[in-house]
């Protein structure tokens, strides 16, 4: 499957799914690689966010230099528009109230689509909503009204969003249920895993939907699933 058939298979499914399919494809379960607290979506109902990480570091409630904010700002839309896409922006907000200021809003959402991101997930804030890029996809952790003193500080640097750690080039899913990290060396085998979680669960939805369900079907419906291969 090629990169770009794998990339369009992966947007079919929720990032629940993907989840699912990722303890499938490692064998084991696992308390890591997800975030851990809610993300607002700028818009439900989109299809799910999948592409490549570019990691960045912002703050809001701290002066800057204009000169120097200006300068990071243009080096972090260089390295956003490089390498292999899509791209997804991965926004750690440092600040100890995260999302004071909005870095998400009409001009960065047009801008960065522009630049051939198409979406973002911070643990900051976004707000324009109703303005943004209409194909942008923001996932945030709060709304705020104003940018405050927003700037960037670092870039293509590990980030960490609710607990999701992120490096520069992750391939990352996310949806309004949160966003998880797929694995370069699993990454082809999670269409499988899907398939075969897919099949699995059929087995106990179908017992579960028939006349005459309970405990004993459930049990040879457990079975039954086990053994799918």
């Amino acid at each position: 499957m090629s990169e770009d058939t794998l990339l369009d298979h992966l947007r079919k499914f929720d990032t629940p799914t993907i989840a699912n399919a990722l303890e499938v494809a490692r064998g084991e379960r696992t308390t890591s690689g997800f975030t851990r607290a809610r993300l607002f979506p700028n818009r439900m109902g989109s299809a799910p966010l999948v592409g490549y990480a570019r990691t960045v570091m912002i703050r809001s409630a701290t002066a800057f230099d204009p000169a120097v904010r200006r300068q990071k700002l243009l080096g972090y839309y260089e390295y956003v528009a490089s390498g292999k896409g899509p791209t997804v922006s991965v926004v750690q907000d440092i600040d100890h109230l995260a999302g004071l200021g909005a870095f998400w809003g009409e001009v960065n959402t047009t801008v960065h689509w522009g630049l051939g991101c198409i979406g973002a997930i911070t643990n900051g804030s976004m707000r324009d909503l109703d303005a943004m890029h209409p194909q942008f996809q923001c996932l945030a952790g709060t709304l705020s009204p104003s940018h405050a003193f927003v700037h960037v500080v670092d870039f293509k640097v590990k980030v960490d969003v609710f607990g999701l750690y992120v490096n520069d080039g992750d391939l990352v899913h996310a949806d309004q249920h949160g966003a998880v990290v797929i694995p370069a060396d699993i990454a082809e085998r999670i269409p499988a895993a899907i398939d075969l979680m897919a099949r699995r669960e059929a087995v106990i939805l179908a017992a579960a939907r028939a006349e005459g369900f309970g405990p004993e079907r459930l049990r040879e419906a457990f079975a039954k699933s086990d053994q799918v291969r």
